[in-house]
């Protein structure tokens, strides 16, 4: 196995309103259904497994951006979305926090009997991935959530964070089965379900090197691992800055949502009376189904789609964030029908974003972005939160290293 990436995070608290979590959910099913329509679950897992496009899209749906509470949020929004397309979907969505976490491997037992995978081996790679970040890797960070997602191929991500009980950080761990072969002499050691694809097999015989694996993983000095893989660390001030945001990608988008700019394609006829702030937030969620890797160096950027949580850097305008979750839902059921001309239209978005920064001269004042944001608070509906601190409970932490002791 090998980590993906990995993220460190601030330990903000205060829970997510349900008007907003409502919201998040129903953003979050028709994001999922374009990406795996257009690229496929591999794609999405791999997403997945990214630490930035992770943090990118938790700020799209409205949680800070920079908050630890973004893998919770995410993660639950998830495996309420898409369980229940499940079978639909190619997904499996295990696991969760605190005392949803020591559950993981019996859901993946279910998955297994529910697909003709071998939920034994997934189960024990669950397992081996939380007791490799838990108790092998020695960095000081307590995990008190884990998620593993499988496709129904048997391809696999998991995410899991940790809690430092002194420092008042998190630490977020991603693993990708797709890298397996960076760790192992015989790197898809693999048995076939009855029905499905292959899946990893961690008990297998012919697994002796993806074991070695781990007693490597175990014998490295924290340092030595975390300098090898992706890794995102973002500030402790709960705020966006200007120098946390790639302000020449920001500017582009802002450019093309005026809709005397939006008119001037053709490509973009069916997006047109949509509104210079829909089309904003649109853009950026084109950006999370269609952008590539490098796009993601600034996931504070994506905050300016349907602000944050806890009103930073502005309150959550939920007339926007309703009209984007109406667009982008109609636009993936034509789709499913044959008509797919909105999907393009929306994929279109970004392309054009992106083309456009070639020669564009960032003219947008941050300061005047938010300011013009705040100023337009009835018109868009926004609501917000107080700031609040919060850490996990002790009994979680206790109950996942008494699960994977």
């Amino acid at each position: 196995m090998k980590r993906s990436g990995t993220a460190d995070l601030a330990l903000y608290g205060g829970g997510i309103p349900p008007w907003l979590f409502r919201r998040m959910k129903e953003l979050t099913l028709p994001v999922v259904k374009a990406i795996i329509a257009q690229k496929g679950t591999d794609d999405f897992l791999e997403r997945l497994s990214d630490p930035f496009w992770f943090q990118s899209f938790g700020a799209v749906i409205g949680m800070d951006w920079n908050s630890s509470g973004v893998t919770t949020a995410v993660m639950r929004a998830l495996k309420q979305t898409i369980n229940p397309h499940s079978k639909e979907l190619g997904l499996y969505i295990c696991g969760g926090k605190g005392t949803e976490s020591i559950k993981t491997p019996n859901e993946l037992l279910t998955v297994g009997d529910r697909t003709g995978l071998n939920g034994l081996a997934l189960a024990r790679a669950s397992k081996l991935s939380a007791k490799v970040d838990n108790t092998a890797l020695q960095d000081g960070f307590s995990l008190y959530l884990h998620n593993f997602v499988v496709s129904d191929t048997g391809k696999w991500t998991v995410v899991q964070q940790g809690m430092h009980q002194s420092n008042g950080r998190a630490r977020r761990y991603h693993w990708h089965s797709e890298n397996l072969k960076s760790f192992v002499e015989e790197p898809h050691a693999a048995v076939c379900g009855e029905n499905q694809g292959e899946i990893l097999n961690l008990v297998h015989k012919e697994a002796r090197a993806t074991q070695r694996g781990i007693l490597k993983i175990a014998a490295e000095h924290p340092d030595k691992l975390l300098k090898e893989i992706p890794r995102l660390i973002v500030p402790t001030y709960c705020d966006v800055k200007p120098k946390d945001i790639d302000l020449k990608r920001l500017g582009s988008v802002l450019w093309l949502a005026q809709e005397s700019e939006t008119q001037k394609f053709d490509d973009l006829l069916l997006l047109k009376g949509l509104g210079p702030r829909t089309l904003q937030s649109l853009t950026l969620v084109s950006e999370i189904i269609h952008g590539t890797p490098s796009r993601f160096s600034d996931p504070a950027r994506f905050s300016f789609a349907h602000g944050g949580k806890n009103a930073k850097p502005f309150a959550v305008p939920t007339k926007i964030y309703d009209k984007t979750i109406c667009t982008l839902k109609e636009a993936v059921d034509k789709s499913r029908i044959g008509n797919s001309d909105k999907l393009r239209a929306i994929e279109k978005l970004t392309k054009i974003a992106q083309r456009a920064e070639a020669g564009f001269m960032p003219n947008a004042s941050f300061d005047k972005v938010v300011a013009h944001e705040k100023s337009k608070a009835d018109e868009y509906g926004t609501k917000g939160m107080p700031l609040a601190s919060k850490k996990p409970k002790d009994e979680q932490l206790r109950l996942f290293d008494n699960q994977y002791d």
